[in-house]
């Protein structure tokens, strides 16, 4: 499972914590954090990103979002100690634009988004998100609706696999849902460690290679947060956000975020190649962004060996060009969506 980072350190909180923001001054390079302004921090988790742009010049200040409830708990002291220059609301960063707006701020300086599951959350064990510690299976970002338990429990074998193999790019997809299936017939599945054990029951562990239920995992917490759905809102909604100039900065730590960002960047500043696979040949328009990274930048060595869970992290960034927004991508939300299998187009698979 792979994480936004940890490790000891100075919470932005005011007081120790566990959470290392992954390619800090990588960010703030990409964001020009420096140049003083009005940024969002579309996944404030312990605040690492927002404490850093904070510091960063006297003028900065930062709307933080987050949908976890505890996150939020986390950050008043920081609120409370930056007084004006820092806002925290709970909600999702796919309605960043309108989280703006009704703060006041018809437009912005820049975006940060750091994708997936922070370190607190795996590192607690009641919150279900990893295998490594025995609790509830739960993987919830916001606490509520429907859980990964009432997924394995409740979905037919074809919509498990389904989100096992898209989702978790688990190759062995529909034994793991099929042994899903026949095992909840007998008891339902309320912990991470039953599933975890299931798994590993059914895929034998490489040496030296990742636990056997990292993929199927992936894939739950994905389903159950939506997240790539998420991710594609987001995009647009900064695109539509960011005034002239400024600049989105995309973390993601697995290749189906990092798919999605690649693709959004290579439409909006015109480098896509026309009647790809995955982006059909469209009528040409004006560039929303000019690329500030031609390629994906990593973690250095130094920070891998400070913070391994660093080590998947890719950035990309844009900055925002003049040209109105564009409506969003079809083929970035296909990426987001499962396949509609025959089953669950209500036919027989």
């Amino acid at each position: 499972m792979m994480g936004r980072g940890d490790g000891p350190g100075a919470g932005a909180a005011g007081g120790p914590t566990r959470h290392v923001p992954v390619l800090l001054a990588e960010v703030c390079t990409a964001l020009d954090v420096k140049r003083g302004g009005m940024f969002i921090d579309g996944t404030f988790g312990a605040g690492g990103y927002t404490r850093a742009i904070i510091d960063a010049h006297s003028h900065n200040t930062v709307i933080g979002i987050d949908r976890d409830p505890d996150a939020i708990a986390g950050g008043t002291a920081l609120v409370a100690k930056l007084k004006k220059r820092l806002v925290l609301v709970p909600g999702r960063f796919g309605d960043l634009d309108t989280i703006a707006t009704s703060q006041g701020h018809e437009s912005v300086d820049g975006v940060v988004l750091d994708i997936g599951v922070s370190s607190m959350q795996l590192d607690e064990a009641e919150r279900g998100f990893s295998f490594r510690n025995d609790g509830p299976l739960d993987m919830r970002m916001e606490q509520e609706g429907p859980s990964a338990a009432d997924l394995v429990n409740e979905s037919s074998e074809a919509e498990l696999a389904d989100i096992f193999y898209h989702y978790g790019e688990e190759r062995r997809a529909r034994a793991v849902a099929r042994a899903v299936i026949e095992t909840r017939r007998r008891q339902p599945f309320e912990t991470t460690r039953q599933l975890a054990d299931l798994i590993a029951s059914l895929i034998r562990q490489e040496p030296n290679g990742i636990h056997p239920a990292t993929r199927v995992f992936q894939g739950l917490r994905i389903a159950v947060n939506d997240e790539l759905g998420e991710l594609v809102r987001a995009l647009h909604a900064a695109e539509r956000i960011l005034k002239p100039g400024g600049r989105l900065v995309v973390v993601t730590f697995h290749s189906l975020e990092d798919r999605i960002v690649k693709q959004f960047f290579s439409v909006r500043t015109g480098r896509a190649p026309s009647g790809s696979r995955h982006l059909p040949t469209t009528a040409a328009a004006q560039p929303t962004f000019d690329a500030i990274t031609r390629g994906p930048i990593g973690p250095s060595d130094q920070e891998i060996a400070r913070n391994p869970r660093a080590r998947s992290a890719k950035l990309r960034a844009g900055a925002r060009t003049d040209a109105p927004a564009q409506e969003p991508l079809s083929a970035i939300t296909m990426l987001a969506e499962l396949p509609q299998t025959a089953e669950r187009r209500g036919g027989r698979r």
